[in-house]
């Protein structure tokens, strides 16, 4: 896998959590008490950035701190996005 920016990284990871977990969106965003549009928006690639406290919410949702989260390779290599 090419490597990729912090947005991208965390939308993988949490696509991928939802998948394991068997949530959809709208179940995730109730669980978390985030708004469905919040975390649709979350889930679009012209979105460049997430906050830590939505995360942190998401991962109140799921069940899982916010170490449990970021633990994955997905987070080693990084790309620096540049503005």
């Amino acid at each position: 896998m090419s490597r990729l920016y912090v947005k991208e990284a965390t939308v993988v990871r949490l696509k991928d959590l939802m998948k394991t977990k068997g949530l959809t969106a709208n179940n995730l965003s109730i669980l978390s008490g985030i708004t469905p549009s919040t975390l649709y928006s979350l889930l679009k690639e012209e979105r460049k950035d997430v906050s830590v406290n939505t995360v942190k919410k998401l991962c109140d949702g799921m069940g899982m701190t916010i170490r449990e989260f970021f633990n994955s390779d997905l987070f080693d290599d990084l790309e620096v996005e540049l503005r």
